[in-house]
């Protein structure tokens, strides 16, 4: 008997479908009342992006969720976006756009499955289990027919899984690999075990940075759940928003996505701040995961020595540790996170191009970056703070 036909549907707001039904592809694993892999593609993350209006109009992300049907059965979807410009996604094709229209062609809008702002690799083809095959394949081939439609320049998945990446290749669209660096928990007791495994002088030069970020004259807080409120997220967007002039001259998320976010994702949420005499001066905040720890946003009003690498790495680490979570990822870029612990991986993209010509130049230079990252990630590596083989001198 031949199997129906799928029905591809695209929404323009997640208030058109069920919690339920996007979670059960999202994050099956969930279902027992565990934590998701990841909170980003849960459906209490995007809508509380578009709640907020960090996406949207005005935005330049549009959503336009891409969503895969049996028997009117939810088997598939993705957070797809319309996208106006290449901000907020850490997969930088600003040199294909630049190239594109120079060559005459309009590089936006294009199309975008992503989580906006967000640099943690997760699952981007999100599958009801049981539909895996059919539900990747509908969603690959409803979004590249979506682009090729609608005569957009491009369509790109980023921050997928490596699986992903070796599906989406397989049904013609081009792998990329870039790098990120990574906290990966060896079965470590403590902060101490850890330390442990470090060549000396590194270990001493960490004991020193944690001793000089506590003398900032306060104390440092942790929070989670229930023990967050709302006066501290009224601080936290006074250091979100220096953090984001500074760095994309204004900032991506609205203040009414924390509030929003306070309400729905408090289990998913750990803040630190930094206080002195009552009152918060720093702050970072990380969203944890079933197995990873994500560092996400990191502010202050003032500045003191090894304050940021304490609050966005050393304390990540010691709640991983605490709570038995296998890495730490502490976003993108950033090679000064090699020196505390944080090891080089490759993260994966996938990228569709409707241009023959221009995707064949690109896929040309994808093949020669993916050897240069392979090679980047060995280099790094060796220079991590890890002990050698060869025994150690004592202290």
């Amino acid at each position: 008997m031949d199997q129906k036909p799928v029905e591809i549907r695209v929404l323009g707001s997640l208030a058109q479908i069920a919690a339920a039904d996007w979670d059960a592809c999202a994050c099956p694993e969930a279902a027992d009342g565990g934590r998701p892999m990841d909170p980003f593609t849960t459906h209490r993350f995007l809508w509380a992006l578009e709640q907020s209006g960090s996406v949207g109009p005005g935005t330049g992300w549009q959503p336009q969720y891409l969503t895969a049907y049996l028997d009117d059965v939810l088997i598939a979807c993705t957070p797809l976006y319309a996208k106006s410009h290449s901000q907020g996604e850490y997969i930088f094709d600003h040199n294909w756009a630049h190239a594109y229209e120079q060559a005459g062609g309009r590089y936006y809008p294009k199309l975008q499955i992503a989580v906006p702002f967000t640099p943690a690799t997760g699952r981007r083809l999100l599958v009801r289990p049981g539909y895996e095959r059919l539900g990747q394949s509908a969603l690959v081939q409803g979004a590249v027919q979506l682009a090729a439609d609608n005569q957009v320049s491009s369509l790109h998945v980023t921050f997928c899984t490596p699986k992903e990446a070796e599906i989406g290749a397989e049904m013609g669209l081009m792998p990329r690999v870039s790098q990120q660096f990574h906290w990966l928990n060896e079965g470590y007791g403590d902060f101490g075990d850890f330390l442990g495994a470090l060549s000396s002088r590194k270990r001493k030069n960490m004991r020193k940075e944690r001793l000089q970020a506590q003398r900032f004259g306060g104390t440092i807080h942790s929070y989670t759940a229930d023990q967050i409120h709302s006066e501290h997220w009224d601080a936290f967007w006074a250091f979100y928003q220096d953090t984001g002039a500074r760095k994309w001259g204004r900032p991506y998320l609205t203040r009414e996505f924390f509030s929003i976010i306070h309400e729905t994702m408090a289990d998913d949420l750990h803040l630190i701040l930094a206080e002195r005499d009552g009152y918060p001066v720093a702050g970072a905040l990380n969203f944890i995961g079933r197995e990873t720890l994500f560092g996400r946003y990191w502010g202050c009003l003032e500045h003191h020595p090894c304050l940021h690498f304490e609050m966005c790495y050393y304390q990540a680490i010691d709640f991983a540790i605490a709570h038995q979570l296998s890495r730490v990822e502490a976003g993108a870029q950033g090679e000064h996170k090699l020196a505390r612990g944080y090891l080089p991986v490759e993260t994966h993209s996938l990228h569709w191009l409707g241009d023959a010509g221009f995707a064949e130049a690109v896929g040309r230079y994808l093949e020669a970056e993916r050897a240069a990252v392979a090679e980047e990630v060995e280099v790094l590596t060796s220079y991590g703070p890890f002990r050698k083989a060869k025994v150690e001198e004592q202290e």
